[in-house]
């Protein structure tokens, strides 16, 4: 292939035999997380008292992380074991813009999330008049047609500039990366950059913020079984919120921001927690929580066997 109609994934030559860990480890985290994703969707699938708004949110997140991960795992799993390393442009393009609609999802739809905590909290004899299966569906596809906007946008600009290089430092193909393999005038993407950033991201998470800072006058004001009830509800959604907050404050600092000297292994380490840490971590968090989707998970596990 001509330069410029190819990438090449540089940090995979040379790693000599720990490849096979690699791919052993990377195969075992992929089946966990197709496993247990598979397992919450089915969970909540099957159960007809399970077809409520915080239940169904999770769903979009398991489908999410299956989503995002389909991107990444197949195409690590592949490249530890060859001998070369390159990717066709359209091929590094597409796995790019997969990885980061699925980011932009997550944020989303921990937003969502926030929101139905919020209502149910702070409203809760209006929550079934707000969050009617029409509203809820159109949140949810919103969630999911934003993101896919912001970033396709991207993913055009990316596709129509000029390439001078085409060795990428990533273990998969990274839109910053991308762009600064660009012989013309980054400008246009180091803006729109910006703005994904600010409205997938940011905005999510001070509408999350501004949610909680509701819930806790609300439950500052309650008695000790209501604060023990929203607490229940609260905390699943916060430490995941947190775990994926930090994986993204990591990715984007290290590949904007810091010029400092990272050691390579920690560096791809932190950039991939939040491709690899979230989907894994919310069905293990939001299965052993709520009692009723362990109760079915438990109940699917039985009847297989």
């Amino acid at each position: 292939m001509e330069n410029g109609t190819y990438y090449t994934l540089v940090l995979f030559e040379n790693i000599g035999y720990i490849r096979y860990a690699l791919f052993s480890l990377g195969f075992i985290l992929y089946c966990a997380i197709i496993f247990f994703n598979a397992l919450v969707i089915l969970a909540i699938f099957l159960e007809r008292s399970l077809h409520q708004p915080m239940y169904l949110l999770i769903t979009s997140l398991s489908f999410n992380s299956v989503f995002g991960t389909a991107a990444f795992f197949p195409r690590l799993l592949t490249d530890l074991l060859s001998d070369t390393h390159t990717i066709s442009r359209e091929a590094c393009l597409l796995q790019a813009f997969v990885i980061y609609t699925y980011a932009a999802n997550e944020n989303t739809i921990l937003m969502l999330m926030a929101f139905d905590r919020f209502v149910a909290i702070c409203k809760p004899l209006q929550y079934n008049n707000i969050m009617t299966p029409r509203v809820l569906t159109v949140l949810i596809a919103l969630s999911w047609i934003y993101p896919m906007l912001c970033i396709g946008i991207a993913a055009i600009l990316n596709a129509r500039m000029t390439v001078c290089g085409h060795k990428l430092f990533k273990v998969y193909c990274h839109n910053w990366e991308i762009v600064k393999l660009s012989c013309a005038n980054n400008l246009p993407n180091n803006v729109l950059g910006f703005f994904n950033v600010t409205a997938t991201l940011i905005m999510p998470l001070c509408f999350i913020l501004y949610s909680y800072f509701k819930i806790i006058i609300i439950c500052r004001r309650s008695s000790p079984e209501f604060k023990s009830k929203a607490y229940q509800t609260c905390v699943p959604h916060i430490v995941i919120l947190l775990n994926f907050s930090i994986a993204i404050f990591c990715e984007v600092t290290l590949s904007r921001f810091v010029n400092v000297e990272v050691p390579i292994g920690l560096s791809i380490c932190l950039s991939l927690e939040f491709i690899v840490v979230p989907p894994i971590l919310n069905p293990l968090v939001y299965g052993f929580n709520f009692p009723d989707i362990r109760k079915q998970v438990l109940c699917i596990i039985k009847a297989s066997r």
